[in-house]
């Protein structure tokens, strides 16, 4: 870590919870069981009602200590619905009763959709649980490598509990996670997924980093030459998706990636994990209590978002000082000297964490996403400066000729 970075003063205010450490599908790309990271074979399928209940406790402290006024709760897995409903619900209210009486929860499920039925999202919502739903597209050939154990799609479930979703309980709709895939048609999978009428759009990168390039990444040979690659695919379809985006004639969904690039651009304050400078504020609890960092770090190497910490021994007080919090919390000064002078920092802000790993060398390195990072943004600059030139314009234009002539009414 570098001796710039100071220890962080900003509390948590994203808690993931794994509620069920096992899934019911096996995505041919999934980091989580397909990459380096095993940690999960030690540690219960299902999680301990003791665990649950101290992980209550903890966000509690750590809300009332801060002050905080809201916090976000996301139940996470594996597939969370395989721990059951009820459990989310009775967990999300032992939550909502320990905090102070000023601090909301706002509880999410992030689900496959493959197990969502109407008496299951009846409960979610009564409960206050919104659903976010994860698809790589709104048609079977976008979800060819979503399949369950047995290789079989998973595309017919899910669409039925997308649909289901969007059809019965429209108010506990979150939206849809999707893994960006360059081989696809941008246009067709955004369109696609309109379909599916979520209020939101996630548009993730797959994670990779410089030891192990993502697909269709041609990463340079060093990192720190300056040199850049030729192509830049997840660039490409990210403005491909922009354009399709801006041009609607109404705001047909939100997407966050675009939003943020947008804020941040302007000058805004703005939260996500692949943008900005804003120090991170989310923690894990795995299904055994302990501790971690997100699970994005399981994709650099085995026990990556280790902190040696758990519910039952430690306060989330005690994780913020942990080395690889403290670097993702201290801004500009946690990034590598290219990173530092480049003028886009302050808006990439040196791309997703996970994505500037180097086996031997750590995080200070830009992302291996850098130059379609950098298509992306320069992208929005131009689309931006074009229409605010255009309403410039616009507002130029001469008022019509008075025909009353010289002051008279």
């Amino acid at each position: 870590m570098s001796a710039q970075v100071r220890a962080p003063s900003a509390p948590f205010r994203q808690f993931i919870v794994k509620v069920h450490g096992r899934c019911n599908l096996a995505c041919r790309y999934c980091y989580l069981y397909e990459g380096p990271d095993r940690t999960y074979r030690d540690r219960p399928a299902t999680t301990p009602p003791d665990v649950l209940e101290r992980t209550a406790y903890r966000i509690a402290e750590h809300a009332a200590v801060h002050g905080l006024t809201a916090v976000s709760l996301v139940l996470h897995g594996g597939e969370p619905l395989l721990a059951g409903v009820e459990t989310l619900a009775r967990f999300t209210t032992r939550v909502r009763r320990s905090v102070p009486r000023t601090c909301t929860v706002h509880a999410t499920v992030q689900t496959n959709a493959t197990l969502l039925t109407g008496q299951r999202v009846d409960v979610l919502a009564r409960h206050g649980i919104s659903v976010g739903i994860s698809l790589d597209g709104g048609l079977p050939a976008h979800n060819a490598r979503r399949v369950d154990h047995s290789g079989r799609p998973s595309w017919p479930a899910a669409v039925r509990g997308a649909r289901l979703l969007a059809d019965h309980r429209p108010d506990a709709y979150a939206g849809v996670l999707t893994v960006v895939d360059p081989v696809t048609d941008p246009v067709a999978v955004y369109e696609s997924l309109l379909a599916l009428r979520p209020p939101a759009l996630d548009l993730l990168l797959p994670h990779g980093n410089w030891s192990a390039p993502p697909p269709h990444v041609e990463p340079e040979t060093d990192g720190k030459s300056g040199s850049r690659p030729v192509r830049t695919p997840y660039g490409d379809w990210l403005c491909a998706v922009f354009d399709r985006w801006w041009a609607g004639r109404r705001k047909e969904t939100r997407i966050r990636l675009f939003e943020e690039c947008i804020a941040l651009l302007a000058g805004l304050p703005a939260a996500t994990e692949s943008l900005g400078l804003a120090p991170f504020d989310a923690v894990v609890v795995e299904t055994d209590g302990s501790i971690e960092q997100v699970d994005s770090l399981k994709s650099a190497f085995d026990g990556a978002a280790r902190t040696g910490l758990d519910v039952f021994r430690n306060r989330f007080d005690e994780a913020l000082l942990h080395p690889g919090v403290a670097a993702r919390q201290a801004g500009a000064a946690g990034l590598g000297a290219r990173c530092r002078a480049c003028p886009l920092l302050a808006v990439c802000g040196g791309g997703h964490y996970a994505h500037r790993y180097r086996a031997g060398e750590g995080f200070a390195n830009p992302s291996v996403y850098c130059s379609d990072l950098q298509r992306f943004i320069r992208h929005v600059v131009r689309r931006l400066t074009a229409a605010t030139t255009a309403a410039s314009a616009s507002d130029r234009v001469p008022a019509e000729p008075d025909v009353h002539g010289g002051d008279t009414p």
